[in-house]
Order: C-alpha cells, then structure tokens, then sequence
C-alpha cells in the first residue's frame, strides 16, 4: 500500500513546486523585478542623449563582475511598452529576467568542448532589442536573437528553423562569460557570471 501512495506524494510535491514557480514569478512581475539589484548595470537610452551608466556593485556568484563601460548609442528605437499578457515587451519582461539573472546562460562541457546555452534568454526574446556576449573578459558582440513569432499562441517558442542556443568553444576554455541584454524599451542590463556559477552538472 506504502508503494502506491509515494507516487501519489510525489506528484502533489511536483504540483506544488510548480505552483510555487508561478507565485515567485506572480510576485516579481507585481513588484516591478525588485529594483535594481547588486551585479548588474541598468542603462536607459534615448537617441539623443549619450547613455549614462547606472551603479553597480557586487554579488555572490554566479555573477562575478559588473562592467562599468559606457557603451556606444544603441541603432534601435524604444517600441511601446504595453502590456500584453503574452510577454512580448520589456514592460513584462524585466521583472522576470531580474529574478532569473542566474539562469542566462550556462557552460556545458560536451564531446570536447565547452558549449555555452543562451536558452533562457532566447525564452523571452520577445522584449529584447538585441542581446550581446562576451567570454573571458573580450568585449560582448551580438549574438542575433531568432525572431519572435507572435502569429502563434507562444510567440517566445524555439521552432527547429530559430537554429541552436548555444555556442561552442575548446574544451575547458571558458572561464567568464558577459552577457548584456538590451530591452526593446532601450534599457540595458549587464552581468559576467563565472565558469563555476553556471556550469552544467
């Protein structure tokens, strides 16, 4: 009887667990992401103005360094932040990609060599402008986002023909890797995230 009730017991764990995910994130997007946290670097842009860095400081890995580099004005205009409902803005966006800083990109060593996932950024292209990366300290370059496909029910969905999330790079090589997302509201966040911090059981 004992057999029979455990993986009734894991699945309400599983429910549970789930549930909790979509509270954390309720509350995230309720609360605007928290403000501007430690390890990162907000910018807000506008054509005419030259940017202006935000503060910066230090947090616990796996983030390990925020640039404090002025970048140069940015070629996309700001698109209208409204609300959708289908996470298509930065407006919707931000809160959650603040709260899952730590899960931007992660090191895989596969066959060889060390693959670099951009998975979960690609999760939610669809509020970003553009997104750039940077590995062992050389300054990010883009990495172009697949489109979003707001013709289907989840626009933010990888389909075969968006290619892979992932770059590959020798064996062990990677060390830091930078990422900088610009918002299709002309903010940008930065962070660095050490080998140890994001590397893949």
């Amino acid at each position: 009887m004992r057999r029979q009730k455990a993986p009734i017991c894991r699945k309400v764990m599983e429910r549970e667990v789930e549930m909790l995910d979509v509270v954390l994130v309720l509350i995230a997007l309720a609360t605007g992401g928290g403000g501007a946290g430690p390890e990162r670097e907000t910018l807000t842009l506008t054509p005419a103005e030259a940017p202006v860095a935000a503060s910066s400081s230090e947090e616990a890995p796996p983030p390990v360094a925020s640039s404090e580099e002025t970048p140069a004005a940015l070629p996309y205009e700001a698109e209208p932040q409204v609300a959708t409902g289908r996470f298509l803005t930065a407006l919707e966006i931000k809160p959650i990609m603040g709260a899952t800083r730590a899960n931007w990109v992660a090191v895989r060593e596969w066959d060889g060599q060390d693959l670099i996932y951009v998975t979960h950024i690609w999760s939610w292209r669809c509020g970003l402008a553009a997104m750039k990366l940077g590995v062992n300290g050389a300054a990010p370059e883009d990495w172009p986002l697949p489109p979003c496909h707001e013709d289907t029910a989840q626009p933010n969905a990888m389909l075969e023909s968006d290619g892979l999330p992932y770059r590959a790079f020798p064996l062990k090589s990677v060390e830091t890797v930078t990422v900088e997302l610009i918002y299709d509201d002309l903010t940008t966040e930065r962070s660095t995230f050490n080998r140890q911090g994001v590397l893949m059981p």
